[in-house]
């Protein structure tokens, strides 16, 4: 089954592509895809015939929820642990101008990138973006290694989002973020199905967060 990660939202889209418009961005025609391609370039199912199993963790949410922040906590947590593991930014796998939408360079970054930490015996993934829980099957799919899955969606009310943004953007660019990111919550609390775990980010710290994250990945049984 082709992996069209960009018929709706791009896989990197934080900004739902035009429907929210972050950085100009539009949806991606939908062009050739991945699965198509993967004659022509190394994938990581070639490297995960050793019966070794995979796990990715989605880390979703609005702008200002604390995506990054708790990722890069849990990853200090992780680190600290003597997990092996690996984190992957969908923003940047294909963060270029001029913009190489039809060229599926998400997709097979994504495909590139973790055939590599695989190849060196990495098992475990943690992605982050806005809409990645919307796109679990086709992330896990350009991975290629039928990865167990455990997906998050990050939540925070209006108003700590905006005091979070605010301490970042100033001016104009605030009040796009602010409506951006009111969007994204909206269009992430309507589409996000049942199978993906729910964490409210306000109240809490970042190291809360993280901890919260960890005990969800690691415990057994819990992956979705």
């Amino acid at each position: 089954m082709p992996c069209r990660l960009a018929r709706r939202h791009p896989v990197h889209g934080v900004a739902l592509g035009a429907a929210f418009g972050l950085r100009g961005r539009r949806d991606r025609p939908d062009g050739l895809s991945w699965a198509a391609e993967s004659g022509r370039r190394p994938t990581a199912r070639a490297v995960s015939s050793r019966g070794v199993t995979s796990h990715l963790l989605l880390i979703a949410g609005r702008s200002g929820v604390g995506k990054s922040s708790a990722t890069f906590a849990l990853h200090d947590r992780l680190t600290a642990d003597g997990v092996r593991h690996a984190v992957i930014e969908g923003d940047l796998l294909d963060l270029a101008w001029p913009a190489p939408w039809e060229h599926r360079l998400a997709e097979r970054n994504l495909a590139a990138v973790w055939a590599n930490y695989r190849e060196l015996g990495y098992e475990r993934l943690i992605y982050t973006n806005t809409v990645s829980v919307l796109h679990a099957d086709e992330i896990a799919a350009a991975m290629g290694d039928d990865p167990v899955v455990t997906s998050v969606l990050l939540t925070a009310s209006d108003d700590v989002a905006h005091a979070r943004l605010s301490g970042r953007e100033t001016g104009g660019a605030l009040a796009a973020h602010v409506q951006r990111s009111d969007a994204a919550a909206r269009t992430l609390d309507a589409q996000t199905g049942s199978g993906v775990h729910r964490a409210s980010t306000d109240g809490r710290t970042v190291a809360e967060v993280a901890a919260a994250l960890h005990e969800l990945w690691l415990s057994p049984g819990r992956s979705r």
